[in-house]
Order: structure tokens, then C-alpha cells, then sequence
């Protein structure tokens, strides 16, 4: 897939994630690994038999997969299934894996009491290794297969046009107007801050949203053209601080910056994205806000990112 295909696919997977629990998200889990993995086997139950203990098996690195996505999370459900799937899998699977891999559906990451459930069984259960999977390898997995294979994965068709040259005025101006329909009364417009890879590096925006952010500063100066032409001279403030309440209100759900991103793109496109000409204005718009101070957090003065005193006068 090239760049815009891998945003809007990415913007699909976790629509596609957050709705997928139980039998539902296994089957996607075995939709992605079965495309991935030619020696991956998509273990079912069967009469008495059950599944043994595993939701998959990965013949060549002998992987053990169970699947654990309830729609509400219980801890005291989750550590039983956890515990009576390991003893199942060693019991009637013995010497057919080295590893068990515990998936799961938290779009936030592991649970603090799963985390100490694994590392628990990593020294009760010596040698075996145990591992996690979770949104962040599923979409690594998915990443790598050929877009048409993406497309029956994620159920949708990809609708891209083969190559993005550009940001024009007339793919800004549609979210720019919807956005002013949810602006709030504001605060004077915010002075703007120096932007730099402090600021990225503080709140920890890396990889593929990272590149995206900063693509889209590339065109930025078209939101202060549109703003500059319009007639109400306190649109952008409004529309500002009710982009900041929605960061506000995205960070309390998630202290993940690619989650924060994924619901500002939310609220700036709506329900529906029409194209990757929009989807790319709508990155634009985000470089804006950051850049002007609206969304994530400066770095402080004294900070640095390998942790020693900054230098006098970096930004």
C-alpha cells in the first residue's frame, strides 16, 4: 500500500477494532494471520474436544495463540480464562509450542493486572515464554499484505487514487467549514510557538503518524490563508478552542498519541471519510493546531530527550 492507502486503512482497522469482540474478533484475528502466515493454523473448537486451549498455532515458530476480547473488561474472567486456556494448551498440546501468545482487543494497550498476569506465568511456567498481541502488532501483521487482501480483511473497499500530489485550498475549505459549525467562544488566538522535533518527541508522536503530521505541515499556511479571507475575524478562535476541548476530552480516553490523532481525525471528518485528498487535508488541519499550540503539550525548558539538561535556548 503506499502512504495514503496506509492512513486510510489505518483509520479503518481501528474503526474495525473497537467494534470486534468475542467469536467476531477472533475470526479477524484469523483472517489477518491465516493471509499472513501460510503455516499458521486457525484452530477451531470441535464436540468434546473443544480447542484444546489455543486459538491458533504457528507450526514454524511454535506459537501458541489464545484470544481474549470480552466486550466489557473483567479481570477476575480474563485470569481464569487465561490460566484454564494454559493449562488446557499443556496439558493436551504438550510439545507442540514453546510460546503462548496472549491476544487481545484493548485498543489502550495490556491491563496493569494482565501485565503482572504474564510475567507471573513467565516464572511459574519456566521455559516457556509467553507474549502479548494487541492493536499495535495486529496492524503490523496487516500492514505488510497486498492492498486487495487488506480490503477482504477489513471489509471495505480502499477508494485511492494511486498517487496524492498535493493539498489545495478547495480539500481544506469543507472541514474548515465544519468545523466552524462546532467552534466554541475562545480565548484571543494563542501566540505561536516554535515548532520543532522537541515538541514531537516530548509527546511521543513516532513512526507512521509522526510522518504523517509532519507531511501535512507542509500545507498549513492554507489554513491561515483560509482563515485570513474569512469574514468573521473570531472564527479561528472559536474553532480553535473547541479543537482543544476535543484534545482534552481524547486525552482522557487515552494517553496514546496515536489514539489522541486517530480521534481528532474523528471529530474533524465526521462518521464517513470521502477520499485520501480529504483524509490528507484533515492531517493538514492537525499540523495547524499543533503548530499554533491548540493540541498536545510543549515541551518544558529544561527538558530534553535522552534525559540531560537542555541546551540554552533549544526549542
Amino acid at each position: 500500500m503506499n502512504g495514503a492507502q496506509r492512513m486510510y486503512a489505518y483509520v479503518k482497522f481501528m474503526e474495525k477494532l473497537a467494534e470486534l469482540h468475542g467469536e467476531a474478533f477472533e475470526g479477524f484475528f484469523h483472517d489477518v494471520m491465516c493471509a499472513r502466515y501460510p503455516d499458521f493454523l486457525d484452530v477451531r473448537t470441535h464436540g468434546n474436544l473443544g480447542d484444546q486451549g489455543s486459538d491458533g498455532l504457528s507450526l514454524h515458530d511454535e506459537k501458541l495463540y489464545a484470544c481474549y476480547a470480552p466486550a466489557t473488561f473483567d479481570v477476575a474472567k480474563v485470569r481464569k480464562k487465561f490460566h484454564d486456556d494454559l493449562d488446557s494448551a499443556k496439558r493436551q498440546r504438550p510439545g507442540q509450542f514453546n510460546t503462548f501468545v496472549f491476544v487481545h482487543n484493548d485498543l489502550r494497550g495490556i491491563h496493569p493486572a494482565v501485565a503482572t498476569m504474564l510475567a507471573e506465568a513467565r516464572t511459574a511456567h519456566t521455559p516457556l515464554r509467553f507474549e502479548q498481541m494487541g492493536r499495535r502488532r495486529l496492524w503490523t501483521e496487516l500492514l505488510p499484505l497486498p492492498c486487495e487482501t487488506v480490503e477482504y480483511v477489513l471489509g471495505c473497499e480502499i477508494p485511492i487514487e494511486e498517487q496524492i500530489y498535493g493539498v489545495g485550498m478547495g480539500d481544506l475549505a469543507p472541514l474548515l467549514g465544519r468545523l466552524k459549525e462546532q467552534r466554541l467562544t475562545a480565548d484571543p488566538l494563542m501566540s505561536l510557538a516554535e515548532v520543532s522535533d522537541r515538541k514531537l518527541d516530548f509527546n511521543q508522536i513516532i513512526g507512521e503518524v509522526r510522518d504523517d503530521l509532519v507531511d501535512g505541515m507542509r500545507y498549513t499556511h492554507l489554513v491561515s490563508q483560509y482563515y485570513a479571507g474569512v469574514y468573521d475575524p473570531f472564527e479561528h478562535d472559536e474553532v480553535a478552542a473547541a479543537f482543544t476541548q476535543e484534545y482534552l476530552v481524547a486525552r482522557e480516553r487515552s494517553n496514546d498519541p496515536d489514539l489522541i490523532l486517530l480521534d481528532l481525525q474523528h471529530y474533524i471528518h465526521g462518521n464517513r471519510l470521502q477520499s485520501s485528498r480529504e483524509l490528507s487535508a484533515g492531517w493538514v488541519v492537525l499540523a495547524h493546531f499543533f503548530e499554533h499550540c491548540h493540541i498536545f503539550e510543549n515541551a518544558p525548558e529544561e527538558w530534553s530527550p535522552n534525559g540531560l539538561p537542555a541546551a540554552p535556548g533549544s526549542s
